[in-house]
């Protein structure tokens, strides 16, 4: 038996062809097949129903390759081990970013982290903070970035920034003529937020439940877009990440009011795994990415804090 079997094996699993799994590892068919054929006659079972179409696993077969992959995920843990004794930045590291993060925050340090670490091949995905901590718990991810604290005793957070809110408020709300605003101003104004799913939107209303008297709601959407389009339609206010604002044409930066000190904001952090292997990649991941956040946000009148 030899990973490359097992390997062979996994993909004809997945695919339920012979010839495309072996398009997929790069290897004739004939030799594919030839790994498998001899895997099922050392182990003396048939993994596979051959005459379905597309091709399925046995009863016993299902079992063989779920094993498989834990085989191969330990093989690539060992490896793990190997890079972290020597302080080796490089290899695979899969990484989950929440909605709200991902599209201010990628642009920023994602050139200067692989032209800094060119040996490290990320494979990144933007995922709901549920599936991060699910991809982590199952091996699937390797890192994640999303809002802290999470209270989750399998994952270790890292901080990597603290993101003020800021108010999107155009004319003629009643708040727009205010220079800055405190939370208490939110007391009894219409709100848009994000759907149900989005961790930004449990930190509006947590927010906004600092207060004792009641609030309401408005319309719902899955884009701060959306949120900035609904607002200058007159349709309310609504809070946003800094991050978000800074690409906003200079008409919509206008519509800008910032709290007073000190600002609401919300913790962002690495997560990983506490039996995770990869802290020289996390460890470069982190520092690039507070390093290229203070550089950008340097001479901006903000108070974005990253670790130091």
């Amino acid at each position: 038996m030899t990973l490359t079997q097992l390997k062979y094996t996994l993909a004809v699993a997945e695919v339920g062809n012979f010839t495309i799994a072996a398009e997929k590892c790069f290897v004739t068919q004939p030799t594919l097949s030839m790994q498998v054929q001899k895997l099922e006659e050392e182990l003396n079972i048939q993994i596979f129903n051959r005459k379905s179409k597309p091709i399925t696993l046995t009863a016993v077969g299902e079992k063989i390759t779920s094993q498989a992959k834990v085989i191969l995920e330990e093989e690539k843990r060992m490896k793990d081990i190997v890079f972290n004794e020597k302080g080796v930045i490089e290899g695979n590291f899969r990484l989950g970013i929440i909605p709200t993060v991902m599209p201010t925050l990628l642009p920023l340090f994602l050139n200067n982290f692989i032209k800094k670490y060119p040996k490290v091949n990320l494979k990144i995905e933007e995922l709901n903070t549920a599936s991060i901590i699910e991809g982590l718990s199952m091996g699937k991810l390797d890192g994640g970035i999303a809002a802290t604290p999470l209270d989750n005793s399998l994952l270790i957070e890292k901080p990597l920034y603290y993101e003020p809110f800021v108010c999107y408020i155009p004319k003629p709300h009643p708040l727009s003529s205010e220079e800055k605003i405190e939370v208490e101003d939110l007391e009894k104004i219409e709100i848009l937020v994000l759907e149900d799913g989005h961790c930004f939107r449990e930190h509006v209303l947590n927010l906004c439940q600092t207060s004792q008297k009641s609030k309401s709601f408005d319309l719902k959407s899955g884009s701060f877009e959306t949120l900035i389009h609904l607002a200058n339609e007159g349709m309310g206010m609504t809070l946003l990440p800094y991050l978000q604002t800074r690409g906003l044409n200079k008409d919509n930066k206008e519509n800008l009011r910032y709290f007073k000190s000190p600002e609401p904001a919300r913790e962002i952090s690495m997560l990983y795994s506490k039996n995770l292997f990869k802290l020289p990649i996390i460890e470069a991941l982190s520092e690039n990415i507070e390093s290229v956040l203070r550089g950008a946000i340097k001479f901006e009148n903000i108070n974005l804090i990253t670790p130091k």
